[in-house]
């Protein structure tokens, strides 16, 4: 479950989450690749090319694990620098020890208090960051606050899945499917039970699009993958500020 929570529990938010992906690291990318059935790599792609990054620019991959749209950002862009921060020491390991390129920086950093100064970046990703902060509206505030005027923010994340006639087996494959997939391959039961649960629970695209617009974000939008399940939404930080 992933409610909008107080701040005093925002502490113990954080500790549970690095307990989760620090014991998940080692397997995550495969049992995504598996899950997905190959296809995240495909949504990395869509959401890099709505970052609207030219050469020479910089990019932060918040929340950015083991590296994956880091590494997908440097291939494709060629000329760009990245900096992937996250709050979870053992993922970047993961990702560093795999990925060890010139134009990645690692950070450790919460992504609800980024240690950047305003208006760094010409663009910001995050790869299933929502679901699992404490503040989802902070930690769009945040983005919206590092980036440069004219810069975009793209987010990947889960949806609950909609109400069409493949819901009840995408509902089937949520409770069951993963839950046994994940906890066989990493051992690690507890934690695939909690990420198909914060898909089911966690907001609608219009949920996030409204948060996204209250943080200050313009010319939002979003599309829909796998039955439904994925989203990739697109904010842009307006040129000039609001009245």
């Amino acid at each position: 479950m992933n409610p909008e929570m107080n701040q005093t529990r925002q502490p113990e938010w954080n500790r549970r989450m690095k307990r989760m992906f620090s014991g998940i690291s080692p397997r995550y990318d495969l049992l995504n690749t598996l899950m997905t059935f190959g296809r995240d790599r495909y949504w990395r792609s869509e959401m890099l090319s709505l970052t609207g990054i030219r050469p020479g620019g910089l990019l932060l991959d918040a929340g950015a694990g083991t590296g994956m749209i880091a590494r997908d950002a440097v291939l494709g862009f060629p000329l760009i620098k990245v900096i992937a921060a996250d709050l979870t020491p053992e993922m970047m390991k993961v990702g560093r020890g795999r990925l060890g390129h010139a134009n990645i920086t690692w950070c450790c950093a919460d992504a609800l208090d980024l240690p950047f100064r305003d208006s760094t970046f010409d663009a910001v990703t995050s790869g299933y960051l929502l679901r699992n902060v404490a503040d989802i509206p902070g930690c769009l505030s945040e983005q919206h606050r590092v980036l440069r005027p004219g810069g975009k923010a793209v987010c990947l994340d889960t949806a609950p899945p909609p109400a069409t006639l493949m819901k009840p087996f995408v509902l089937f494959y949520l409770k069951v499917v993963i839950p046994v997939i994940g906890g066989l391959i990493s051992g690690k039961w507890d934690a695939y039970r909690y990420l198909p649960e914060s898909t089911r629970s966690f907001k609608t695209p219009d949920e996030i699009s409204a948060i996204m617009e209250n943080a200050g974000f313009t010319d939002i939008e979003y599309r829909r993958y796998m039955f439904g399940t994925i989203t990739v939404i697109r904010g842009s930080r307006p040129l000039m500020p609001h009245p």
